[in-house]
């Protein structure tokens, strides 16, 4: 009993622990010989690289059944979201104010809308767009590409078809004469998007006094989307694709005030009632143009 109680010094603790690690009688570290260190390593080298191969191969056989053409990531929206610009923003979303008086105020929102109809000049997309298919206003469907290298044919959509909009005739957009011009866009939705059985339009409304926005023009006319830009591919089978555009001119907004106004998309099975996504089938925006003259609000 009493070697069982006899308090060891840290001296030969150190000295049982330095046994332990390496031991001249058996020739053992950490308890093993040489030849079990060289079996266990083996066997645990063996073991890894086994596990390795099936994670390897099972992630293969995944990725072998997925489609490229296919969105990794999907919204559990039902409906594609609606975009504008220019897309500067206030305090509570998106905001245009501007003072016809001082072109500061609005110089960069026509760069803004020149920069973003570039892509669309007739000198930047490539011949091979033009196709019989791209004539009528019915959908224009493919066969999913074989090889990741084919690439499906996309009808151009030139800045031409904004009209008086699309900054080719007036480089300024309306904005010194109060009468601004705003582009609409709707987000790509891929090809599994329930068929529209009606073609793609938006229309604008105030909220509040209706009387405001009784002269505007759109463009296309009745800012309509042709359906043969449609369906979408997604950007691997379709890398030329170019998003069809809808613009909108206000030609007689009261001035000094702000007004907010709403564009939807209107076509069966594109809802915009989201209440809890205000970008859902709908952009809604404030706009005020300041004519420089006091008015008493």
């Amino acid at each position: 009993m009493a070697a069982l109680k006899e308090k060891r010094t840290c001296a030969q603790r150190c000295e049982d622990f330095g046994y332990f690690v390496w031991n001249p009688d058996t020739k053992q570290l950490l308890g093993r010989t040489l030849d079990k260190w060289v079996y266990i390593s083996l066997y645990y080298v063996a073991f890894y690289i086994v596990m390795s191969g099936l994670f390897v191969l099972a992630l293969y056989v995944l990725l072998s059944t997925l489609s490229p053409y296919t969105p990794t990531y999907r919204d559990r929206l039902q409906s594609p979201g609606v975009v504008m610009r220019p897309n500067t923003y206030g305090d509570e979303g998106l905001l245009i104010v501007y003072e016809v008086n001082k072109p500061d105020s609005y110089t960069p929102l026509i760069h803004t809308l020149q920069n973003y109809l570039t892509p669309y000049n007739r000198t930047e997309q490539h011949a091979h767009y033009e196709n019989e298919h791209c004539n009528g206003n019915k959908y224009f469907t493919q066969n999913e590409p074989k090889d990741p290298e084919q690439k499906l044919l996309s009808c151009p959509f030139y800045r031409s078809s904004l009209g008086k909009c699309s900054g080719m005739d007036n480089s300024t957009f309306g904005y010194p004469d109060g009468q601004p011009c705003i582009i609409i866009k709707m987000n790509r939705v891929s090809m599994d998007l329930p068929p529209l059985v009606n073609v793609y339009f938006l229309f604008f409304k105030q909220k509040g006094e209706p009387k405001n926005l009784h002269n505007i023009e759109y463009f296309p006319p009745n800012g309509t989307f042709d359906l043969h830009y449609f369906p979408y591919y997604g950007k691997i089978a379709q890398p030329s694709y170019m998003n069809p555009l809808v613009a909108v001119k206000f030609n007689s907004l009261e001035k000094n005030k702000l007004l907010k106004i709403e564009c939807r998309v209107v076509a069966d099975k594109i809802s915009a009632d989201n209440i809890h996504d205000p970008y859902e089938g709908k952009v809604e925006f404030e706009i005020e143009i300041k004519n420089g003259t006091a008015v008493n609000k």
